[in-house]
């Protein structure tokens, strides 16, 4: 996803990790209000259509059920940790994982019935998930 979006524009990357957008200003008692758009100047308002082009990047291949889980966000920062946190194993899920399938390569065997690339096939699979945990 990061090299999709650094391809149409690289701040949009920054947009996405970093949320730059300066959403709030200080009132006459010091306090932090949201900005009004007439508050914007023009850099605050290409932040934020760099924004708008960063979660149509992110949410555009969504399914139905991930796009109800953010559709409701306003950033793309928001979107993207959202999606990763959603996405990601947890350290302990990764490790059961691999024991798993270590145990299966250990006891990797021919099945009854199955030609010798079906079972190359198998193999392959297995080590190559294996490789990338």
């Amino acid at each position: 996803m990061r090299d999709h979006i650094i391809v149409v524009d690289y701040e949009l990357w920054d947009i996405v990790t970093d949320s730059p957008l300066a959403t709030l200003k200080k009132n006459a008692d010091g306090v932090d209000v949201p900005k009004t758009r007439a508050d914007c100047n023009a850099g605050d308002l290409r932040k934020w259509e760099k924004n708008v082009k960063a979660k149509k990047w992110l949410v555009c291949r969504l399914g139905p059920d991930e796009y109800s889980r953010v559709q409701s966000y306003t950033t793309a920062k928001e979107i993207w940790d959202t999606l990763q946190v959603a996405h990601e194993e947890t350290s302990q899920v990764k490790r059961s994982r691999g024991i798993l399938m270590y145990s299966q390569y250990e006891n990797f065997t021919m099945k009854e019935g199955e030609t010798i690339q079906e079972m190359y096939t198998r193999l392959t699979t297995l080590t190559n998930e294996l490789m990338s945990l």
